[in-house]
């Protein structure tokens, strides 16, 4: 998986690395942190997406291996949030790339996220 973090306060992204940790272990579900989105079969994107961004996301996107999960993570990342009445903002991600699977919640917890993957995966 592929970590894409937009403008946002970065709580969801502290949460993020919290599923790394021992603790939640998400690597026992064969998910691993890579750096280059070329190697990733699953887009994480956290935060409000604001006209700055908006083109990275996209370049991100593009370079991504099809098929490729989009997994929008927080209230920014699924509505915006706080930031959603900005002048800058570009709209949520799914208004920007098509989104698989939400999971919302300000931040969410390591289990709201672990148990929405494991969800997902299977589907």
């Amino acid at each position: 998986m592929f970590h894409f973090a937009g403008a946002s306060c970065n709580n969801c992204d502290i949460e993020i690395l919290d599923c790394l940790t021992p603790r939640y272990d998400v690597e026992r579900f064969g998910m691993v942190l890579v750096g280059s989105v070329r190697h990733a079969d699953v887009l994480l994107v956290t935060g409000s997406i604001n006209q700055k961004c908006r083109s990275r996301l996209l370049e991100v996107y593009r370079q991504a291996p099809k098929p490729v999960v989009v997994v929008a993570i927080g209230a920014c990342g699924c509505t915006g949030g706080i930031f959603a009445e900005g002048n800058t903002f570009a709209g949520p991600v799914d208004k920007i790339i098509p989104v698989d699977l939400y999971i919302p919640g300000c931040p969410p917890k390591p289990e709201a996220m672990l148990a929405g993957i494991v969800k997902f995966l299977n589907k």
